[in-house]
């Protein structure tokens, strides 16, 4: 037996790695006492990174613990100590895991006999519990939902950081902390101590935020329920979303030099680096730009706001028309959108796909302060509304059609139902269009198209906590019009501009907490309660659309769902089944809160995602100068279509 220590609260807890045949039937002794005593057991793994499908990943050790005492499986040893872990974790008959999903998955795929479908039902997840008690990150002012924050809140504030402090490892062996956990000596005395302590304060923390969030009386069913939510989520990674290699190399090289091509034009106004804030704010300043905004240190803010302002185009890119675009802040916006795509969308795809060519993108199940769900590695819940080159990559399975089902303008249907503002209402229930009401309201019967793209930007400012001052630099419109159109739309809706502000004064008399709905805490900062209706309606909307994947869960549909994005679900069935699998998945998510009813849109597309989002390249099909001038994106449009 290699005997190591951790140190918690003062004491060196003992960590036990077994070598020898009766060690491991020490170990089987400790694992039968511990289940014996039905106590629960905390699990862990060290990795080689984070790419749980990429190839060469692997599970290195599997640990085991209790408040006293762990146990590290150097598993990558052999395939006697991958079984022994897998005994063991069919033998206890509870669990607990800091960031359940990640091991879950990483055990499901690496360790035979442990699946996910095994590990889920019996085990618990102490960032659940750290979040619900406080979503917000450390450095936004909260305890921090990671281990070793939380623990050092909770549990021992001198207790080591098992991550940071194998750093130092890992540079004397030439590896940094993203490439240290594949090359690191698995018998390294500090790497075993390390894992060990993982599951002695995974174990040691999960009492404290149980007792925390009874102590904040947070709505005990949100402990099952996002429980659920997440596994449901671990389901939909496992079975990842096909790509075509071909396709997505082809998009990589095109973005490579689409980003060339439009750094080329910025070096014609005296930008030679797109990434140079002194080139460009000198550049556009040059050109007789006049930018206000300044960065905390009082340079001239050449950020994308600004850039997207100056090229006269909204945060979907669509042109506002509120000024001649200048061609400099559009070409910088261009030559960097297209390397980063090309980074993170096209070379991510590659990078993590596995050896069936699927990605398995991380969803983040409960993810920001108001439990929006996170998608990342690929990110795609950044992808720009309406765009489908990227999603081109993504391909249904043989045989099949994609799907998309999303919520009909659920945020504004969430506004109406939390308000109770009986205009908005009575337009949601009548089928009006919301955006057209407030125009009309705003500027009269005969408003213009342009006046209800600032009627729908003014709506989302309002709900969002966005002032006058925000909502001109989104359209373009001087101070004094923003200020008249919030005017007219808080006239529109006098009891949702009465809901918002009796809120916010609520949210400061309660220590700027809010309960929502469905009776989870938010936690804002002193400065920011103009923020509290937008954190409702985050909150709400994620939460309607997590009891969405439940039902959908619970009809056996499933196995279609390839992400959760935003408020939508992709998907995909046989050609035979997708009409009905898309009705199915839509009735699912249809229910109503508060009266207000929340309906979905079902859609049916071809054998890509991005033919879900083909429409508007579909007018340009057909047009030569566009052909002449797109010819890859054209040939790859009419095949998204087919």
């Amino acid at each position: 037996m290699i005997n190591h220590t951790f140190p918690v609260m003062g004491q060196q807890v003992p960590v036990r790695v077994p070598q020898t045949v009766e060690d491991f039937q020490a170990f089987q002794r400790y694992i039968i006492d511990v289940a014996n005593r039905g106590e629960r057991l905390a699990y862990d793994t060290e990795t080689t990174g984070l790419g749980t499908f990429t190839k060469g990943f692997r599970i290195r050790t599997a640990q085991f613990g209790t408040p006293d005492q762990a146990w590290v499986l150097q598993v990558e040893k052999g395939d006697d100590l991958q079984r022994l872990a897998s005994w063991a974790l069919r033998t206890a008959p509870a669990l607990v895991m800091q960031n359940r999903n990640f091991d879950m998955l990483a055990t499901d795929r690496h360790l035979p006999g442990a699946s996910l479908e095994m590990l889920a039902p019996k085990t618990l997840d102490t960032y659940i519990y750290s979040h619900l008690s406080d979503p917000r990150r450390r450095d936004q002012g909260g305890v921090g939902n990671g281990l070793k924050d939380a623990a050092a809140h909770y549990v021992d504030p001198t207790a080591p950081d098992t991550a940071a402090g194998l750093y130092g490892e890992f540079h004397a062996i030439g590896h940094t902390k993203d490439t240290g956990w594949a090359h690191i000596d698995v018998d390294n005395p500090l790497y075993l101590s390390y894992a060990g302590g993982d599951v002695i304060l995974t174990s040691r923390l999960l009492p404290k935020v149980e007792a925390r969030v009874r102590e904040l009386g947070i709505n005990p069913s949100l402990i099952p329920f996002e429980h659920e939510v997440g596994y449901v989520c671990a389901l939909i990674e496992r079975r990842g979303m096909r790509i075509s290699r071909e396709y997505t190399t082809s998009l990589s090289a095109d973005l490579a030099e689409q980003a060339a091509e439009w750094a080329a034009k910025a070096a014609q106004y005296g930008v030679a680096n797109v990434n140079s804030t002194r080139q460009l704010s000198a550049a556009l300043l040059g050109m007789g730009e006049e930018i206000k905004e300044r960065t905390a240190s009082g340079a001239v803010k050449v950020d994308k706001t600004v850039l997207m302002r100056l090229a006269d185009v909204d945060k979907d890119w669509e042109p506002i028309g509120s000024r001649t675009p200048n061609p400099l802040a559009m070409s910088v916006l261009r030559s960097k959108r297209a390397s980063k795509w090309r980074v993170s969308y096209a070379e991510a795809m590659l990078r993590t796909a596995d050896e069936n060519d699927r990605v398995h993108p991380k969803i983040g199940a409960l993810a920001a302060r108001t439990a929006r769900m996170s998608i990342s590695d690929p990110p795609f819940q950044q992808l720009p509304s309406g765009k489908w080159e990227v999603r081109h990559a993504v391909r249904a399975d043989d045989g099949c059609r994609m799907i998309s089902v999303d919520y009909s303008s659920v945020e504004p249907r969430v506004m109406a139902a939390l308000s109770g503002d009986e205009r908005m209402t009575a337009a949601i229930l009548r089928g009006d269009d919301l955006h057209n009401l407030t125009a009309a309201s705003v500027y009269g019967p005969d408003f213009t198209p342009g006046q209800r793209k600032v009627a729908k930007v003014v709506q989302l400012g309002v709900a969002y906590g966005g002032g006058a001052k925000t909502i001109a630099a989104q359209t373009g419109l001087s101070l004094a019009a923003a200020q008249d159109a919030v005017k007219g739309y808080k006239r529109t809706y006098p009891r949702l501009a009465r809901y918002i502000r009796d809120l916010q004064g609520q949210v400061i008399r309660d220590g700027y907490t809010l309960r929502t709905p469905s009776g989870r805490r938010l936690v804002f900062d002193r400065d920011a309660a103009y923020a509290s209706f937008n954190g409702e309606i985050q909150s709400t909307a994620r939460d309607i659309f997590a009891q969405g994947l439940l039902e959908i869960q619970s009809r056996g549909l499933t196995p279609h769902v390839l992400l959760p994005v935003h408020d939508e679900i992709i998907a995909d069935a046989t050609d035979s089944q997708a009409e009905e699998v898309a009705r199915e998945i839509g009735e699912a998510m249809t229910m109503s809160l508060r009266g207000i009813p929340l309906g979905t849109d079902p859609d049916v597309g071809g054998a890509s995602w991005g033919s879900l989002y083909m429409k508007k390249a579909e007018t340009m099909i057909g047009n030569d100068s566009w052909y002449a001038a797109n010819p890859d994106a054209a040939r790859a449009a009419e095949e998204a279509r087919r």
